[in-house]
């Protein structure tokens, strides 16, 4: 009788070091990312408390319900001002106050700017307009994922301006993370990660183009 012979297993062969090397390092940064990523995805969803009163509020625009809460928070006397930075297309004061529920005799102490068309243009516009009005502490109204990147453009050009952050939390962010939203996240994540490396221009100009590609008629950031 023949000896039945089992088939060998296959010898294993070792990566050479260098291929070893080289794909650590390439995981490392991949894993900072990911433990950043949750990090973001952790404070975009944290609700904060009521803002202490300031000398002024800025709403960014760029998503839903965001001028509304501004112009709110300025009828509950929390703050003396409020810019609207990054108003697109012919809208004015009177649509904007009927769609928060606001009185008319607000406006004189709204400031509807038209320059903006990125965060950065966001941060530039605001930076101009506390001066102007001598804005020493500001309430900072915009999406819960966009906030860490807007705080970081208006310290960066307000050095000294106390900021009190309001996110405002968009339908897509009240449910279940569907893979779109999940994309916008990763991606408002990276521009936040490049805006701290001081890549801000380069987040701005992407932004720009995007924004006019995308809505013509709209501007402003995030």
């Amino acid at each position: 009788m023949r000896a039945l012979r089992l088939p060998l297993a296959p010898p294993h062969v070792a990566l050479p070091r260098y291929w070893r090397v080289l794909l650590l390092a390439s995981l490392v940064p991949l894993l900072a990312w990911a433990a950043g990523f949750g990090w973001f995805l952790h404070s975009t969803f944290q609700t904060q408390p009521p803002p202490p009163l300031a000398d002024g509020i800025v709403a960014l625009t760029g998503g839903a319900a965001r001028v509304e809460t501004a112009l709110r928070l300025l009828a509950q006397g929390r703050a003396r001002l409020l810019l609207v930075s990054g108003v697109g297309g012919a809208a004015e004061f009177g649509e904007l106050a009927h769609r928060a529920g606001v009185a008319s005799a607000l406006a004189p102490r709204v400031t509807l700017g038209r320059a903006a068309a990125s965060t950065h243009g966001n941060a530039a516009e605001t930076a101009d307009w506390a001066r102007a009005h001598a804005v020493h502490s500001l309430i900072v109204v915009t999406a819960g994922y966009h906030m860490p990147r807007a705080l970081a453009e208006l310290g960066r050009a307000l050095p000294g301006v106390a900021l009190y952050p309001v996110p405002v939390q968009p339908p897509a962010m009240r449910g279940d993370t569907d893979p779109a939203t999940f994309r916008l996240l990763a991606a408002e994540y990276t521009k936040w990660l490049a805006t701290e490396a001081g890549l801000s221009a380069l987040v701005s100009r992407t932004e720009e183009r995007a924004q006019a590609a995308e809505h013509p008629e709209h501007r402003g950031g995030g």
